[in-house]
């Protein structure tokens, strides 16, 4: 299979760019891998990209994007931070992506276990290991906990059912913030010329659940 060209990448609209990537995933967890020649691709990317989607993933091992929805080089943008969530520098990455480069659809991809949720519940913990950096990083899940955790319920990763409810929380604010602090890919969600959705990867399964 050859790579996206700028022909094929304007043939392709939102709901088909979200159809590729389902049916990518159905490919992954079924080991039936599309037959690339990645020499090929990178022979035809060399004068330019043409990628039909943006996924904001997790820096998590076990969450490629190109493996888990089974695409090749020059066909997805693939944004990863701990925790999947949305800062300036990635909203201005996604601007790019959509309104210069021309991608479809954005894909906000959050995954069960996550260590970094984890380490949002665990914040007393992580706070006594003396990672400055990492201790900012888990505070931007603190919303998301004091919007769902209930009244005498353990903050704790190991509460394992409030860390998934964590893990969706926080894919919805992400989709949330994506279009409150981003007036270019709120406009053009609003146009029909991309869509921003949410979903939840199993760790276990590699099955992909569409929020």
């Amino acid at each position: 299979m050859k790579a996206h060209t700028l022909e094929t990448q304007s043939t392709i609209n939102p709901e088909k760019a979200l159809t590729f990537l389902q049916e990518g995933n159905q490919r992954f967890v079924n080991n039936l891998k599309v037959n690339r020649n990645l020499l090929e691709q990178v022979n035809d990317t060399t004068e330019g990209q043409w990628p039909f989607a943006t996924i904001l993933s997790c820096i998590d091992s076990r969450t490629s994007a190109e493996l888990i929805f089974d695409q090749g080089l020059g066909d997805i943008f693939s944004i990863r931070i701990a925790g999947n969530f949305a800062n300036q520098d990635i909203l201005g990455s996604m601007e790019f992506a959509c309104n210069v480069a021309g991608s479809k659809l954005i894909v906000v991809l959050g995954h069960s276990k996550c260590g970094a949720l984890k380490g949002g519940l665990d914040a007393a913990k992580i706070e006594d290991l003396g990672m400055d950096n990492l201790n900012h990083l888990i505070y931007h899940f603190d919303d998301c906990i004091n919007d769902i955790i209930k009244d005498g319920e353990e903050r704790s990763s190991k509460n394992e059912d409030l860390l998934e409810r964590l893990n969706v929380c926080n894919i919805k604010k992400t989709i949330s913030d994506i279009r409150h602090q981003s007036s270019t890919l709120r406009t053009m969600e609003k146009e029909g010329k991309i869509k921003i959705v949410g979903a939840n990867y199993c760790v276990e399964s590699g099955v992909v659940t569409w929020l």
